[in-house]
């Protein structure tokens, strides 16, 4: 019997995270419509219906109702896993996440390892998408996903290990919980090291680049590569890969919230709450937003060019000195 309770907890935690995965996908593509709408007056689908919620409605029972159908040529067992391994990889990074001091699944010690390794899960279904698709544009694709992938994994990673140093801790609470108001926050170069403002620019271009979004999205070029790793899926073959991406957008734009601007915590250092990591989150979702239709989509060479020639190095001259302070002070 003192098993149950643990039981329920974790079902409910594994429904609320998938009614969450849903309900976010919804939001944010009607979100980036109105976005869309007005930074480029593009009325089109922002307007059908009240304030444009009918047309994500439809796009929704659309991709539910179509058959997947799987090309002829196609390795349908690697078709059939890609899409079901970034859903899967996309529910699991949301276990350790802290949205409230009491409203997380799993407190790790280890939380933040937990999220990359499974995000890093990402780029395998990726590969696997563009590969067992057997379509030229798709294979192009996932190598590219692939090189982008290990090219911002570094500098992202080399900024991590700098917080761990500054906070003394892999577990995500307790790195919010050090920042207790506004001055504690991690964005300020008072709190550890006077490169932090640096770190802040660093991990959320990663993030950008890590969740394929523009200027960054050079796996899904449509002027390259017809639609990218999912050029041969319809259905809910292509709305896992939807959903997906959605997740880890909003995973990326959470870490950065905890990592950078005081997590679940009141700016003011009072009523902390789920409340504040989701406002946090989303105005950080409205940046990418607002930047993918806002900038032209890179080339390859320069995506690769600005990892590996100006954000990795940054991130070393950040991590030296951050170590360099914390020893001496």
């Amino acid at each position: 019997m003192s098993g149950y309770p643990e039981i329920f907890r974790v079902l409910a935690y594994i429904v609320g995270t998938l009614a969450f995965v849903g309900l976010n996908a919804a939001f944010l593509v009607w979100l980036e419509r109105k976005v869309a709408g007005h930074i480029q007056r593009r009325i089109g689908p922002k307007e059908v219906g009240p304030f444009g919620i009918i047309q994500s409605l439809a796009d929704g029972i659309k991709l539910m109702s179509k058959q997947l159908v799987v090309p002829e040529q196609a390795d349908g067992l690697l078709y059939r896993l890609a899409p079901l391994m970034t859903m899967t990889t996309a529910i699991m990074v949301f276990v350790t996440i802290p949205f409230a001091p009491n409203v997380v699944a799993r407190d790790l010690n280890i939380g933040m390892l937990v999220i990359f390794a499974f995000a890093s899960v990402n780029v395998l279904a990726l590969l696997l998408a563009g590969w067992g698709s057997n379509n030229k544009y798709s294979v192009i694709s996932a190598t590219r996903a692939v090189s982008q992938n290990v090219a911002y994994e570094v500098p992202m990673l080399i900024t991590v290990v700098t917080m761990v140093m500054i906070a003394g801790t892999m577990n995500l609470n307790e790195i919010v919980i050090k920042q207790g108001n506004l001055l504690q926050w991690n964005i300020f170069p008072w709190n550890g090291s006077i490169m932090l403002p640096v770190a802040f620019l660093i991990f959320f271009i990663c993030a950008l680049a890590e969740t394929n979004r523009a200027p960054f999205d050079l796996g899904e070029a449509e002027s390259e590569l017809v639609a990218g790793f999912h050029t041969e899926y319809g259905g809910m073959g292509f709305g896992l890969f939807f959903l997906g991406e959605y997740a880890y957008v909003f995973v990326g734009c959470a870490l950065t919230s905890i990592f950078f601007l005081g997590g679940w915590q009141c700016p003011l250092g009072w009523a902390p709450g789920v409340h504040w990591l989701l406002i946090k989150t989303y105005l950080l979702v409205f940046v990418v937003m607002w930047i993918r239709w806002t900038f032209p989509r890179t080339t390859i060479y320069g995506l690769l060019n600005l990892s590996w020639k100006v954000l990795v190095p940054f991130a070393l001259v950040n991590l030296i000195v951050t170590a360099a302070l914390l020893k001496v002070f």
